[in-house]
């Protein structure tokens, strides 16, 4: 009986350190990204980003917690502008710091996460020149330590996130397009 269990003991170690070797190989950072074409100029679009305020018309994450304590500091819009919340175990709790805001053309955030995971990522918003308006692309990169790895062979961050970040381009669009 000690041997069987000694084995399968074994076989599950081993198990582990394979699913650590794979997840190893994986890249040392993710990028999400989505885009979308909104029929308008990039001047009425930038304001609904580059605002923290304007945020909750159209950000899919303030319609999984209404509830959710907001925090707003700094500048009250553009380079220097802070967002803070804690919400539910939907959305979680962290920061936003826009440290760069080019009119009309690019916004980015940087963005603390401080649970349910701890995480130091950057958001970018671009807008370039459209058949019919302007493409906004919503992105966020960072780094990818090994925990997220392991985690990534059975959860799709790109999934996870790319269905947020479309929707929120499509609230975005809605209010644009008005």
């Amino acid at each position: 009986m000690l041997k069987i269990l000694l084995i399968i003991l074994a076989v599950i170690v081993v198990l582990l350190l394979a699913v650590v070797v794979f997840a190893s190989s994986k890249p040392d950072t993710f990028h999400v990204e989505r885009s979308a074409t909104i029929n308008a100029p990039p001047e009425k679009i930038f304001p609904l980003i580059n605002d923290f305020n304007q945020w909750q018309s159209w950000s899919p994450y303030e319609k999984k917690d209404p509830a959710m304590k907001r925090t707003f500091d700094g500048a009250t819009s553009g380079r220097g502008a802070v967002y803070s919340w804690d919400g539910n175990n939907n959305v979680g709790a962290g920061r936003m710091e826009i440290t760069e805001a080019t009119p009309s053309s690019k916004v980015q955030i940087k963005l603390d996460f401080v649970r349910p995971f701890e995480g130091h990522n950057v958001a970018t918003f671009t807008f370039s020149p459209a058949t019919q308006g302007t493409a906004v692309t919503w992105a966020m990169d960072g780094p990818s330590p090994l925990i997220a790895k392991v985690m990534g062979l059975f959860f799709n961050m790109d999934t996870m996130i790319g269905g947020d970040f479309a929707q929120g381009l499509e609230n975005l669009k809605a209010i644009a397009e008005k």
